[in-house]
């Protein structure tokens, strides 16, 4: 196994139409989940990942094993919960300019995994393991979860990395800042985005972002640039990378998920780091030229493609 991960994937009801929703007759279902997105990817570049978790054994629980198994996720050691329902939430695209998301998550099944979920031996057969901010926020026995994982990981050697994914909704804000930032100190790689590097330390560039995360002891530290690209620093390289610009953003949702999996995938093949790091930037762009999380996800002869044929001159921003 390459990459393992733990966390919440819930179905999304998407509408046909704009409006508010109590006008709106039509909706397609889509799986949408930070990790499982991330482990998609990868799965579609040719990596073995698994995912750990629980869904209701009900329609929408099935749905999701059904995409993730069909897109080559490992979802052996998913828990279908007989007591609690699976997660969803549903669009509202109330105008042109404006979209509301109304989740459905509270007691859901992959609220209620715990440390017992987590099968050591599983686990310490990957390579990395991927955790979000999102996962502890979920309930107090999700937030045990994530941190024994981390802790069977370093018993096993496995690198962990962590996207922060902040989620305001989820918790408070010193809850949050205080959990993301104990998360960090165990971290072997870190994902951030601007925004989450100003939430946590009052910083706004992703020199002094890197610096802080380097002080709670990471090794590696990659800021998220959105179109902008990248910020990486680690053991005394530091470098901006470009981000690779695209013509007309369709959906953003999932660019962040996409980067960590082109990421992954430059640490998995051992290539050097800035080369890791225009592989999560060229995702992210082809990403948010699709509508939905994971219809845009390239393998690899598409991301290859991408990256050596794009240039200024094919797109404009």
């Amino acid at each position: 196994m390459d990459v393992i991960s733990l966390g919440e994937t819930m179905v999304l009801f998407n509408p046909h139409s704009t409006g508010k929703m109590r006008y709106c007759q039509d909706f397609s279902t889509k799986v949408a989940g930070a990790e499982s997105n991330t482990l998609i990817g990868l799965s579609k570049l040719g990596y073995q990942t698994g995912w750990i978790s629980r869904v209701g054994k009900d329609e929408l629980g099935a749905r999701i094993l059904s995409t993730l198994k069909g897109e080559g996720v490992d979802v052996s050691f998913v828990i279908r919960d007989e007591e609690s329902p699976t997660g969803l939430f549903l669009k509202e695209k109330t105008n042109e300019r404006q979209t509301k998301v109304f989740y459905y998550r509270k007691e859901s099944a992959a609220s209620f995994m715990s440390e017992g979920d987590i099968n050591e031996e599983y686990l310490s057969s990957a390579k990395y393991l991927y955790i979000t901010g999102i996962t502890p926020a979920l309930s107090s026995s999700c937030y045990d979860s994530v941190f024994h994982s981390i802790k069977i990981a370093k018993k096993h050697g496995l690198k962990v990395v962590f996207d922060p994914n902040l989620r305001k909704t989820l918790w408070g804000e010193h809850e949050a800042r205080e959990t993301l930032i104990d998360v960090a100190k165990e971290a072997d790689i870190i994902l951030p985005g601007i925004s989450e590097g100003e939430f946590l330390f009052g910083e706004q560039t992703p020199e002094e972002i890197c610096s802080q995360f380097h002080q709670l002891g990471v090794e590696t530290v990659v800021v998220k640039l959105g179109e902008k690209g990248a910020y990486y620093s680690s053991e005394g390289e530091a470098s901006y990378i470009e981000g690779y610009p695209v013509h007309k953003v369709v959906d953003p949702i999932g660019a962040g998920d996409g980067f960590a999996a082109g990421f992954l995938s430059g640490l998995l093949d051992h290539v050097p780091l800035q080369e890791a790091v225009k592989r999560g930037c060229a995702i992210g762009a082809i990403v948010v030229t699709v509508e939905g999380d994971i219809e845009g996800l390239p393998d690899k002869e598409e991301l290859y493609h991408f990256m050596n044929t794009i240039t200024s001159e094919d797109v404009t921003r």
